[in-house]
């Protein structure tokens, strides 16, 4: 059986003021945003009645189960009936786990040990064009007692409702910027290949690559600030690879990602870009008459190129938005490489089962040294 649904309602405001009058934001609601994001924006959009959390005092880099241990205790004594997050994956990720009943202990949590009741309303704003958080049921951390990250999946993460407000990626630098849309294109190649994938996750899949790869070849003719235009459509984008990668699941660049992130804090983005071609080349090699066959016609129209020239194709394209380094140039050693494949091996089945074909262990390796 195949399935398919959206549950978050989408809202699509202009400005960042329309939100604070639309929902009235104020006594009862824990608010998650950034004090840089707070004054430019909402300074005027969200009462002093609400619990309003600078979540960067917790965190420099990727979320972890110590951000949310620290967080959870700094309000236990607050009442709240609504959450709302304003920021990039990392804070939407960890506002899904303050709307359940019981968000600690996380790691119990995460290995489903508690009740998972979720009992409060959850608003979710991004301000990148990447995660699709906003309108997934997945929460991921690094869990720092296994050096990896770790996702919960449930239905009672998804939002209520997911805001979308272009006006909060005016400022988005471009390596921030580029981190995020690539992530969002992987989001949308991964869960068309994804055996969970069905007709109408795959619209989404295809809709969302053909608008990051468009607005990509656009910045590569017209340079960095081309992308300033085009900033609706790569949110909207963003959240249509969202909804496709709910639905049918990301696979082993999110895998074979992971212990990179969560070991040398490599941005999330660009950890997935590190691995990205090597798994698909490898998907190429193994079964090239599959459902990867109409993927690569439909990338080789945009891309302008021949099919079997379609991964060489994106790395030539995606080099004008940010340049890929080989897993040395991040600090790794070959024997991380070992120590990388058994972390995917063992705890990350959740994504290795969405793989377009099965990986074993010495597969995984390989590609691992391949971009050693």
């Amino acid at each position: 059986m195949k399935q398919f649904g959206i549950t978050p309602k989408i809202l699509e405001f202009d400005h960042c003021h329309e939100v604070g009058e639309h929902f009235q934001i104020g006594k009862g609601d824990l608010v998650f945003i950034s004090d840089r994001t707070y004054l430019q924006y909402f300074k005027d959009s969200i009462s002093d009645q609400a619990l309003r959390l600078n979540y960067r005092s917790y965190v420099s880099g990727e979320p972890t189960d110590v951000m949310v241990e620290a967080i959870a205790a700094d309000i236990k004594d607050y009442q709240y009936s609504r959450v709302f997050a304003i920021g990039g994956g990392t804070i939407l990720d960890v506002a899904k786990l303050f709307a359940l009943k019981q968000t600690v202990p996380v790691v119990a949590l995460f290995n489903k040990e508690l009740d998972i009741i979720k009992d409060k309303q959850l608003i979710l704003i991004p301000t990148t064009c990447g995660t699709g958080s906003e309108v997934t049921n997945i929460s991921i951390l690094e869990l720092t007692a296994i050096q990896s990250k770790f996702g919960l999946a449930v239905d009672q993460l998804y939002a209520d409702y997911a805001v979308l407000i272009p006006e909060l990626l005016n400022e988005l630098p471009m390596s921030v910027f580029a981190s995020s849309s690539i992530d969002a294109f992987i989001h949308a190649i991964e869960s068309y290949t994804s055996p969970k994938a069905s007709a109408f996750s795959q619209l989404y899949s295809k809709k969302a690559m053909e608008m990051i790869l468009s607005g990509y070849q656009t910045i590569a003719t017209a340079g960095a600030d081309a992308r300033k235009p085009l900033l609706a459509d790569f949110m909207i984008a963003a959240t249509f690879a969202g909804i496709a990668f709910g639905n049918a699941g990301c696979a082993a660049v999110h895998a074979m990602s992971y212990p990179l992130g969560a070991v040398y804090h490599v941005p999330h983005g660009e950890a997935n870009y590190a691995l990205l071609t090597g798994v698909y080349k490898s998907y190429q090699a193994l079964d090239p008459d599959g459902p990867i066959k109409e993927l690569n016609r439909f990338l080789a129209k945009i891309l302008g190129c021949q099919t079997d020239a379609v991964y060489q194709a994106i790395e030539q394209l995606f080099s004008h938005i940010l340049a890929k380094q080989a897993l040395r140039d991040y600090g790794v050693s070959k024997a991380d490489l070992e120590t990388f494949t058994e972390a995917v091996m063992t705890k990350q089945s959740r994504l290795m089962a969405n793989n377009y074909v099965p990986l074993n262990r010495q597969q995984v390796l390989e590609i691992y040294t391949k971009l050693y």
